[in-house]
């Protein structure tokens, strides 16, 4: 992040007691006023329907930012930000008194549950609180192609597009955003990134975490629409998308809606849908996901969704994409496999080398951001035999620092007007086209233990190939 405070911008987080802003939101803005990126006057105001004080508010946000901060709180830094902090809440002030409180110029942030997107946007157009405001709205926005339209209709009945900033936080991580740079900032990989030297590709999105106490929410979404059609589709586009005229947000947005395009419907034989049962992660017994507080005992919701998908363009056709995200798996990671087509001539039996498919490119987005170069070399020794190896680049030990966290970018890019971190209106619908066949006749769930990689029939849907992690 480059640049300083911008003018006048006082933020209202709607939602500002949920979970998102107690891990996310509070902790990004305080590290936000760390870095000198907030205006100087800048205010901060929670709106929930809590009935807390300034002073309760302020008390919440600080036990928040001292769990979940990357950085330590500084008492002196801590008692300049809490004065930037107040709060209203939705049954008593309401959005009258946060009119008051703000000034033209604000960021309104709905951390919300979906459903109540539509009404927030037409309480805010009620209260006077559109001119001048940049609207940041959070995932998934709808439920579906049709809801998603509804919403977008709403929205614009009220805010002009460029008001408008619909949150994929994967697209603030340093390590999506690197991927614009890797593939066209080096003609070593543009120069092999189609169909003629790419076998595959995977994407794989996986939390050892269960639902936590989100379960009555997650009902409501599930993993396809919680991760698939938002995270994983972001990510496909800025790694399969045409090289943009230029690196203006419009000509990259342009870009990713002409890649989903040619995105071709997942139809359910191509999809597997899983829900964790009980079983043990990282040696704790963990209860099912129908267990958990919040669930129907007989949901039918899915915690794991692998999906194969095709994009039909030049650049890409033939080459299968392989996209895979759960919940209570085995492991916590979010990486990118690009496997390369093998050498036509061998000179060694297969028998003499570990793994054929060693040539390939593993983009590690969390934990641990970086990217390693797998290929070939020869063993030491009198015989030509060969194993795999890796070149490993990692952001902390290259540029010694910690990347910030996805939403201080994200505030930045909102603070500043900047949309590429942001979906646009048509992006959003065509990404919920790609699943739409899934969401109307979906696959039978099948479970699977907590703790493992999910159900076994995601690995007859990759075969002959197998999912591949660092």
């Amino acid at each position: 992040m480059s640049g300083r405070a911008p003018p006048a911008l006082d933020f209202v987080i709607v939602g500002a007691t949920g979970d998102l802003a107690r891990r996310k939101l509070l902790p990004a803005l305080y590290n936000l006023h760390l870095d000198g990126f907030l205006p100087q006057d800048a205010r901060i105001i929670g709106y929930s329907r809590r009935d807390l004080t300034d002073a309760a508010f302020r008390a919440r946000s600080e036990e928040a930012v001292r769990e979940f901060s990357r950085r330590d709180v500084d008492p002196a830094a801590w008692d300049r930000f809490a004065a930037r902090l107040g709060f209203v809440c939705a049954r008593l002030g309401g959005l009258d008194e946060v009119a008051q409180r703000t000034r033209p110029g604000r960021i309104v942030h709905l951390s919300t549950p979906p459903s109540a997107f539509s009404s927030t946007v037409q309480g805010l157009a009620q209260h006077d609180l559109v001119r001048d405001t940049r609207l940041v709205i959070e995932k998934p926005f709808g439920r579906d192609r049709l809801s998603a339209r509804e919403l977008n209709r709403t929205v614009h009945e009220f805010f002009d597009e460029s008001q408008v900033f619909r949150v994929d936080h994967y697209l603030g991580k340093e390590s999506v955003q690197n991927l614009l740079v890797l593939r066209f900032g080096n003609s070593m990989f543009e120069r092999v990134w189609d169909r003629d030297a790419i076998d595959h590709v995977q994407i794989t999105m996986a939390e050892s975490i269960g639902v936590e106490s989100r379960g009555e929410f997650y009902e409501e979404v599930g993993a396809l629409r919680d991760v698939i059609q938002n995270h994983t589709l972001q990510v496909l586009t800025l790694l399969t998308m045409e090289p943009p005229r230029s690196f203006e947000p419009e000509a990259i947005r342009d870009e990713k809606v002409k890649l989903l395009h040619a995105v071709r419907p997942v139809e359910a034989a191509a999809v597997v849908r899983g829900q964790y049962a009980r079983g043990a992660v990282n040696g704790d017994d963990v209860p099912g996901y129908r267990e958990e507080e919040g669930v129907d005992p007989d949901s039918a919701t899915e915690t794991y969704t692998a999906i194969r998908l095709e994009i039909d363009n030049w650049r890409w056709a033939g080459v299968p994409f392989y996209l895979r995200t759960g919940k209570r798996l085995a492991g916590r990671t979010v990486e990118v496999y690009v496997s390369f087509r093998p050498a036509p001539v061998r000179f060694f039996q297969q028998s003499e080398v570990e793994d054929l498919e060693s040539n390939h490119l593993l983009i590690r987005i969390q934990p641990q951001e970086g990217i390693s170069l797998g290929f070939l070399a020869k063993e030491p020794g009198p015989t030509l035999r060969v194993q795999p190896v890796e070149m490993d680049f990692s952001y902390v030990r290259s540029f010694e620092a910690q990347p910030p966290e996805a939403y201080e970018r994200l505030f930045h890019a909102a603070m500043g007007g900047e949309h590429t971190l942001f979906a646009r209106a048509d992006e959003v619908d065509l990404a919920w086209s790609v699943v739409q066949p899934v969401l109307d006749a979906p696959p039978p769930i099948r479970f699977y233990p907590a703790g493992t990689w999910g159900p076994s029939q995601a690995d007859a849907l990759i075969a002959p190939r197998r999912w591949r992690l660092r």
